[in-house]
């Protein structure tokens, strides 16, 4: 890690705010490199933060001797400070309907999401699902997410409304859907849908820390012309930083059904790619049952992949199969998403949880340093945004999560039986208690506080 406190005027003479405890960030792929060459971890760190980035971050003691004196330090002791989570693929709009039984996933989308999405037309039903969404990802210390709205021109904008009152980096944008899902939601037509979605673009796309996605559901559910309406809205803004957000690959039903709306064409991901919807900041969920040519196109167009354990596992999808994803000879970048509510919770680190398991069943496994990078910096490499978040480092957004290593006396006692750092944070994982995570700072803001109450703080920069 960098010891060195970035030379950067701007930030002379502003206040400093310290956050003190160990500390635990990534540098690079372990799936691709050494793994102990990839990863950070300083036992008594300080990570000095002013207006809203980090600017210094080592050991407690050099750190804090070569900076001004810093009157407000948080302490945490019994604690792992990272950075904060990164969820690449979810659904706020489904956070009521978590935990429906159903049975596979056309089926539960027809008897639950569906119905549920048709209700965000009310502003305020989108409103009070914002606020739900954001206090629980942020009491799991995720503090970014790739985020499915729906429809409705309402759900996007509550969505970053409330975005905006704690300053996160967030990605959403209105869902794409004219044909094949009930009349309620179905977009009047495929030019109005993406005129709407360019409105919202230019609404929202660099509004504070808010990025836009065009987002069309999947193949199945948009028609041919507004497939190619949306890849050239993509091709568009692609340059400013727009994404292109959408599901590939989920369940072998899923595949078939494409197969049949698109005989002409070779493959899944080949839908995509012939509507100019693959390039450098696609983000594709699930990828369950991928073939070789299509990690292939992935790797090709540098697109991202996201592994959704626990909604793969509670849908009977598929396996999301990581070693493929990762092949050395044409890797694609991989991220974690919760994927709400066909996933079964809000925590990222419950993700890796399932993830493990998922590897175990097709022969392989992930250790804590494997899962973690993909929870943080993997994360922000899938969004191409590890030049800002995903580590803790000088210069960048000072987004973190404060990981208890004591969050319950059992899991304390746990920890007695663990030989170091790392078997210490699998087991935590492993049992993923509800209160692990203490504390998670926005942009070197505390925006949750378990030990004051659950107590949650819009930005002090927000005004209303």
């Amino acid at each position: 890690m960098s010891k060195e406190p970035i030379e950067n005027k701007e930030y002379n003479n502003k206040e400093l705010k310290g956050i003190r405890g160990s500390i635990l960030t990534f540098k690079d792929n372990p799936f691709l490199n050494a793994p102990d060459k990839c990863y950070d971890f300083i036992k008594d760190g300080l990570i000095v933060i002013t207006n809203g980035h980090i600017v210094d971050v080592g050991d407690y003691q050099t750190v804090i001797e070569r900076n001004e004196p810093i009157g407000n330090i948080d302490v945490y002791r019994n604690s792992v400070i990272m950075p904060g989570f990164i969820d690449c693929h979810t659904h706020y709009v489904q956070s009521s309907i978590i935990g429906s039984f159903g049975n596979k996933l056309i089926d539960w989308l027809n008897q639950y999401t569906f119905p549920t999405e048709s209700k965000f037309k009310d502003k305020r039903v989108a409103e009070t699902a914002a606020k739900v969404f954001f206090r629980q990802i942020l009491s799991h210390g995720t503090t970014t997410a790739n985020v499915f709205a729906t429809t409705f021109e309402e759900s996007v904008d509550a969505f970053f409304e409330e975005s905006m009152r704690y300053n996160t980096r967030m990605i959403s944008g209105k869902v794409l859907q004219n044909r094949n899902v009930p009349a309620s939601l179905c977009d009047k037509s495929a030019e109005e849908s993406v005129e709407i979605s360019e409105h919202l673009l230019n609404k929202w796309h660099g509004q504070g820390r808010q990025l836009y996605a065009v987002i069309p559901r999947f193949a199945p559910t948009s028609t041919s012309r507004q497939l190619r309406l949306a890849g050239e809205l993509y091709q568009k803004y692609i340059d400013r930083g727009v994404y292109l957000h959408s599901h590939l690959d989920e369940s072998v039903e899923e595949v078939k059904w494409v197969a049949e709306l698109f005989p002409y064409i070779k493959n899944y991901a080949e839908v995509y790619d012939c509507f100019g919807m693959l390039g450098h900041l696609t983000v594709m969920a699930h990828c369950c049952v991928v073939n070789e040519d299509e990690w292939q196109i992935l790797h090709d167009k540098d697109c991202a992949a996201i592994h959704c354990p626990s909604s793969n596992l509670f849908l009977g999808g598929g396996q999301f199969k990581y070693w493929e994803a990762m092949e050395p000879s044409r890797p694609v970048k991989v991220g974690m998403g919760s994927d709400i509510g066909g996933g079964t919770g809000f925590s990222i680190i419950r993700e890796l949880a399932d993830a493990y398991k998922v590897a175990m069943i097709g022969s392989h496994n992930l250790d804590a340093i494997h899962s973690l990078y993909m929870a943080t910096r993997g994360g922000a490499e899938a969004l191409h945004l590890e030049d800002k978040i995903g580590s803790i480092k000088p210069g960048y957004e000072a987004d973190l999560a404060v990981v208890s290593l004591n969050p319950d006396s059992f899991t304390s006692w746990r920890l007695n039986y663990a030989l170091d750092i790392f078997e210490k944070l699998f087991a935590l994982i492993t049992l993923s208690p509800g209160n692990l995570v203490s504390a998670t700072y926005v942009a070197g803001h505390k925006v949750f506080d378990r030990m004051n109450g659950e107590q949650f703080s819009y930005s002090p920069n927000f005004k209303d």
